[in-house]
Parts: structure tokens; sequence; C-alpha cells
């Protein structure tokens, strides 16, 4: 099988989309800017979609799911976060197509047809659902509100990429309503400890917990919690975030609740979501020129068997033997396939797998059998070793703990070694130049700084990390006083 992968040096942007496609991800479909995300792609995501949902559900949320569209006049109802996705709304204007008189076997939009009120393809559900929480919400016995719902969104983005960037995308967003303030705010940062969690604990991502700037917040929100990572090519990916809401949603959609005393008040909110944006910072993290490497913990399959044969009598034989270890295998709860396609010679096959990322390949042909013995290959360093039958099962089981752990370890060297402390604006620019990665430098919490950095060096401040120090300084690029610094860095 030919890979014919531009490398990450030649060009990174090329590499990933070439390799997006190539190991059957996804691809781009015949609608402008929308993929379509093939079965491998999407067992991926449904991995991630079973942990994340175990999580969500172990914190005590619900999954609902509300419409689609909103009506105009409900979209427009909280202000800021109207204006906030303006831009990239679909509209539904009318419900009907008719024959076009002056060109046969064509359809027109009828104009008779037209509705009485637009309707908005959800960009994000905080309308509709807040208007719903209108008639769940009546006194502080029906809170807290704790629903999530797994979805699709469309933004109508001009520049699309494969998973970074989709007019319509696949995620999750969670919206809850409580009686305190302080409930709220420990929801939102409840939730963006999960989303962490599942970063490095399944993704194998170290994140860089923080709090965005008012300029970066999410639009409608008091508050954005977000958790950053940090690519290969040195840019970061904004990889979940989580919103404090105060009442703003509870006083545009009338969403009050009568207390212990009887006395009504306005409830509060979070929002919070991840979406498909994570299989790209999947793919950008872990793998190599060589294709996909994929942590364990997310693997569609973590082992992938290959026999070597010449006979139909040695591949009869090897595959009683892969039984036996696929059997014990499966017992340890390790996805495993045995790839007996008598179509395709093991070198294709080798060639295969390592392009879509299996962690851990097992070759076995009749020396193996005659000594008891299997060939074992890791993705990961590219590594090869004869391992023994007996105990082979549990040896493989480790190895996946290993392999993750080890993933997670590099990725962390990484990031880690591309934390750069600066406090000079000439030393800025030319780490962002030169090596990248994320900036520690002091802001003097002006907007007006941080639009004048952004346009200066496409920078922008990723977060306020949540462990940033009290620190007496200066801003790196005003000179004005700080007391902590940000971290900033090019994203996407």
């Amino acid at each position: 099988m030919s890979k014919n992968l531009t490398t990450r040096s030649e060009d990174y942007s090329k590499w990933y989309n070439e390799l997006v496609v190539k190991a059957d991800l996804a691809e781009n479909s015949g609608v402008r800017g929308c993929m379509v995300i093939k079965p491998y792609g999407y067992a991926i995501w449904e991995k991630m979609q079973a942990e994340l949902d175990r999580m969500f559900k172990e914190t005590g949320h619900q999954n609902a799911y509300f419409p689609l569209f909103v009506p105009k006049s409900m979209f427009e109802a909280e202000e800021k976060n109207a204006e906030g996705f303006a831009k990239e709304c679909a509209i539904v204007t009318h419900y009907r197509l008719k024959n076009d008189p002056d060109k046969p076997g064509k359809l027109m939009v009828d104009p008779n047809a037209k509705l009485e009120e637009e309707l908005i393809v959800r960009p994000t559900s905080e309308a509709i659902i807040w208007s719903t929480y209108k008639g769940w919400v009546q006194s502080y016995r029906d809170l807290p509100l704790l629903i999530n719902q797994w979805a699709n969104v469309v933004r109508w983005e001009m520049r699309t990429r494969l998973f970074l960037r989709t007019a319509e995308f696949l995620w999750q967003e969670g919206h809850t309503a409580h009686a305190t303030r302080e409930e709220a705010v420990e929801e939102s940062e409840k939730m963006m400890n999960v989303y962490a969690d599942f970063a490095q604990n399944f993704m194998a991502i170290p994140v860089v917990k923080g709090l965005k700037t008012e300029t970066e917040r999410f639009a409608g929100a008091e508050e954005t919690y977000c958790i950053e990572a940090l690519m290969q090519d040195g840019k970061a990916l904004q990889a979940g975030t989580s919103h404090f809401l105060g009442q703003n949603f509870a006083k545009a959609f009338d969403v009050k609740f009568a207390n212990a005393e009887g006395k009504q008040e306005y409830v509060w909110g979070t929002s919070w979501g991840v979406s498909t944006r994570l299989m790209g910072a999947l793919v950008m993290t872990h793998s190599d020129d060589q294709g996909l490497v994929l942590p364990p913990n997310l693997a569609p399959i973590q082992v992938v068997i290959v026999p070597i044969y010449k006979t139909d009598e040695q591949l009869s034989e090897i595959a009683a033997a892969v039984s036996v270890l696929t059997a014990d295998l499966r017992k340890l709860n390790v996805t495993v396939k045995f790839d007996d396609r008598t179509t395709q010679k093991p070198g294709f096959k080798f060639a295969e797998w390592e392009l879509k990322g299996v962690p851990v390949r097992i070759a076995v042909g009749p020396k193996d059998l005659e000594n008891g013995t299997f060939e074992v290959a890791r993705r990961d360093i590219l590594t090869k070793e004869i391992k023994e039958k007996e105990g082979i099962a549990i040896y493989i089981k480790e190895l996946l703990e290993q392999i993750q752990n080890d993933l997670f370890d590099k990725a962390l060297s990484y990031r880690n070694n591309h934390i750069t402390e600066v406090n000079d604006f000439e030393e800025f620019k030319q780490i962002l130049e030169d090596k990248g990665g994320f900036v520690s430098a002091h802001w003097d919490g002006t907007a007006a700084t941080e639009e004048k950095i952004k346009d200066m060096t496409k920078a922008t401040i990723r977060c306020i990390p949540l462990d940033a120090k009290e620190e007496v300084g200066t801003c790196v690029f005003t000179g004005n006083p700080s007391s902590k610094r940000v971290l900033f860095a090019k994203a996407y």
C-alpha cells in the first residue's frame, strides 16, 4: 500500500489534510464546507462519545434533544449571543419548492411558501433550550437542571478544514440551570475538569486549564473556562469550553423559580461543549509521517493480527492459534482484528494498519507456530520484538497501557518545552516566529493591547491559566503594570 504522505516538515497543513483523507477518517462532501465522516473516523468519534457520555452521567447529567431550528425572534432574545453568532447563521425562509415554468425539470422556491417567521439553523442551542426551561422550572425543587444533548450545529464558515472548521459539525452541548451563582460557577469549573480529564486520560493530550479574556469569551457568558492544547506544529487548539452564563439567558427568557421562602428569583446558567474538532486535535498531537498514531484508549482496533503464509493449510493452522489469542485478548477487553483477507499481501496490510494508527500489530507465520512465539510491533515508536506465546495476552494488555502513558508523556514533554516566558516584545515576536508554542507574557488587561498584538503577530491570548501566580510585572507590549502572565499563541 503506497501512502505517499507529505511530510510534516515539508508542509504541516498539507500533511494533515492528506492524512485525514488517506487514513479513511473523513472527506469533503458535495455540500460546500461540510464533511462526510467515514466509518473508521466515526468509530473513533463513537469511542469519544461513549467515554464523555459516561463521564457526564456520572456527574448527574441526563441527555435530551432539542429542535434544529430556532425562530429568529427567539434567537434575538439574548442580544450578545445573537450578535456573536449573527455572521455564521444559516436561515430558512421558505418551506416548499415547485416546478420552474421557465426551466423544465428544474425546481424553484415557491414564493407563496414564505415562512411567517424565519428560522435559524442552530449555531448553538442556548435560545431554544432556555425558552424550553421556562416551562420546566417553577420552584427551587426543580433545580438543578442538568441537561446535555448530542447534536449537530451549523456555523457558516467561509474557510473550512476537515474536523477543525466545517460548516456543519457534531458536538455535545450541556445546558444547566441552578438556584445560586456559586452552584453555577462550580458546575462550569467541574465540566472544564471533566474535559481536561478526558483529554489527558483518553486522548493522551496534556492541556492548560484557564479563563478566556473578555474579547475571547463566549457571546452571552460572564466567564468562559477553557482547556488549551498544543499541536506538533507549535499552534494552539481550543479543545473544550465551559461557560458561566450568569443570569443573562434566564433574564432574556424569563426563567424564574420560587425559592424556599416563596420569593421569585432568576436561575443561574451554564453551557459547555466539545466537538468533532477533537478529532483534529487527536490527529495533530500524536501522528507522524507514516500516518495516524492513536492512543489505545480511543483506537477502534487496539490490536491487529496479520498472518504470514504461503498455503491454505498454513493459514488454517495460524487461524487456529490466533483464535485462542483473540479470545484471551477479548476477555481482557482488548479490541482485536484478525486480518485474514486473502486479497492483500502482508506488506500491504502492514502499511494499511500503520497508516490507520492501530497501536499494536502482531505478525504470525509458520516459524512462529513452530517456536511458540509472536512478532509484536508498536505503532507509536515503530519497534518490533519476538514474544513467547505464554502470557502474551497479559503482556499485550500491559503494553497498551504503556503506549497510552508514553504518548501522553511525549506530548507533555513537547508542550512543556514549548512554553516560553518572555518580557520583551522583540523576543515575543521572535519566539512566535522561530519556536512557536505558548508564549507566557505579561498583559495590561486591555482589549486594545490584545487586539494590537493580534494584528501584529496573529497571536491571541489563549487563556489566563488558572494556576497563574500573582507576579508584579509590566505588559510585554505597552509596559503598563500587570499582575500575572497569560498564554499567547497562534492557534487553529
